[in-house]
């Protein structure tokens, strides 16, 4: 699906037409630059790769350097690749947030937050075992049995357990663009995406 990176910028909410006040995620997207064109002769695949955000020469790497320098383009800070742009395009060209239209559909990918290591109670929604009085210690937001017995003799795998939470990849499908400012370079989206403020995001149509 042909789409734009972009960054986070944060949250606020809009009036609809009809009253209701609406939240919604303003994103900045683009401008991108195209710095590889990929064609099924040379990669097997049609795909655009798109760079977004400036970098210092000195912070990039000389294969990545020389990488921009083929396509003549600055160096840039961060590099995706999109499917399904029609037409012809060279290296060099610019997608800016136009590619949007008011009232269309979009999906946003993004890296959560990372909630670090937490218990079954707040990473699966577990009740906690029991109850918090006659004589229990420290128990009500234990896991319970986790199944191993004489046999199989071992935990399955999937078991809902403790663990790291958060700091994943997680796609937010059909959000609503309610507003493209264009002069910004802004999005205006229906809802929450994942991810901090100032995270990067992709957005495909």
């Amino acid at each position: 699906m042909p789409g734009l990176i972009g960054k986070k910028i944060g949250m606020t909410s809009v009036f609809s037409a009809d009253g209701k006040n609406v939240p919604c995620t303003v994103i900045e997207v683009g401008p991108c630059v195209v710095t590889q064109v990929k064609t099924v002769e040379t990669d097997g695949y049609d795909a655009l790769q798109l760079g977004f955000e400036e970098r210092k020469e000195k912070h990039t790497t000389c294969p990545m350097a020389g990488h921009f320098k083929k396509a003549g383009v600055t160096p840039k800070r961060h590099l995706a690749e999109f499917k399904g742009f029609e037409g012809e395009h060279k290296p060099g060209e610019t997608f800016t947030v136009e590619l949007f239209e008011e009232g269309s559909f979009v999906d946003v990918v993004g890296t959560s937050k990372g909630k670090g290591y937490q218990g079954v109670v707040k990473r699966h929604g577990f009740g906690g075992v029991g109850q918090s009085t006659h004589g229990q210690h420290n128990r009500l937001r234990a896991p319970g049995s986790i199944g191993a017995c004489s046999y199989p003799a071992k935990v399955f795998k999937g078991m809902r357990m403790a663990g790291q939470m958060g700091n994943e990849r997680v796609t937010v499908q059909n959000l609503q663009v309610l507003k493209v400012i264009p002069e910004h370079n802004v999005l205006m989206i229906k809802g929450s995406v994942p991810g901090s403020k100032g995270s990067i995001v992709i957005i495909e149509k």
